[in-house]
């Protein structure tokens, strides 16, 4: 079988770690690079976790660190969220360091994508800095970039704002760059993403799975997206899941740009479900997913993990 090869850009996070373990699993996917970017908790932090994640799973693969801050904005982050580590609640071995590259993030991904004899997917599940940098920085790459899946954005409300995702509020500048790219882009966004919920019964599930479910499991109990009671959102998984099975969900094909000015909407898409813009697709947007069946996956494939 001809797997598919990607690219990570991550800011690992909880439910990063859960998306990272799928992929890295996949007997689809041929991971050629992770990229680590500020987002969840700081660039340090991140790549920490991400090099932390590798040595847990008995994975080599090459990590590269990118951007420590947006292009033009302050940073935020997601402690309040993930926890001050951004991975609380496991007591993960140190790391190796080998694995870490000796050059940045947007240089590394702009070799492995010119070398590569087939398109590469690139697949950002953290805010889009680093991504925004390859294209303003080597425009050419994008011939050899097959689509990008993003995690980000919502056709609707937000979750860092009244009205913007995390991701793309952490860095309108750049969401808005790589939104106008040409290039195929699909977004699993807060439309999918907090209705794919993990319940109580299901970590139970995980927690004697396997080495993996117990550490998912007990990250679980320390993540605030969403309740442990309630149901977690797996908002991140939602991008590996439409790599790996799209017919999950349901996509609509429309124009979306990224508002930079606004007072109180700075970091909105604006998904232009109607056509009042009057502009060409330029998104494949996730606008509903088969909760049960996502459930059903996750779990599947979270049980092939160690």
């Amino acid at each position: 079988m001809n797997k598919k090869p990607i690219i990570i850009d991550t800011d690992p996070g909880i439910d990063d770690a859960v998306a990272l373990a799928i992929a890295l699993f996949s007997e689809e996917l041929d991971v050629r690079l992770i990229t680590t970017v500020n987002g969840n908790v700081s660039l340090e932090k991140v790549t920490y976790n991400m090099l932390r994640l590798l040595k847990f799973f008995d994975k080599e693969i090459p990590v590269a660190k990118g951007a420590s801050t947006p292009l033009i904005v302050d940073p935020v982050d997601a402690s309040d969220i993930h926890g001050e580590t951004g991975m609380d609640g496991y007591n993960f071995e140190e790391p190796d360091e080998s694995l870490l590259l000796d050059e940045h993030a947007v240089n590394a991904m702009y070799k492995e994508i010119m070398s590569s004899k087939e398109k590469i997917t690139l697949l950002p599940i953290g805010p889009l800095t680093n991504i925004a940098l390859l294209f303003k920085l080597y425009p050419e790459v994008k011939e050899n970039i097959a689509e990008i899946i993003l995690m980000g954005g919502s056709t609707g409300r937000g979750n860092a704002s009244v009205m913007a995702e995390f991701n793309i509020y952490a860095d309108p500048e750049a969401a808005k760059i790589v939104f106008s790219s040409g290039l195929p882009i699909v977004m699993a966004g807060l439309d999918v993403g907090m209705k794919a919920l993990v319940y109580p019964e299901d970590s139970e599930v995980l927690k004697g799975m396997n080495d993996t479910g117990n550490m998912i499991y007990h990250l679980f109990k320390k993540y605030r997206g969403g309740s442990f009671n309630s149901g977690l959102k797996m908002y991140d998984s939602c991008a590996v899941a439409y790599l790996l099975k799209p017919d999950l969900f349901t996509t609509v094909d429309t124009y979306i740009d990224v508002e930079l000015n606004g007072g109180l909407t700075k970091g909105a898409t604006i998904v232009d479900l109607k056509g009042y813009m009057k502009q060409e697709s330029n998104v494949k947007v996730c606008v509903d997913i088969n909760a049960p069946a996502f459930k059903k996956w996750l779990m599947e494939n979270l049980r092939k993990c160690k």
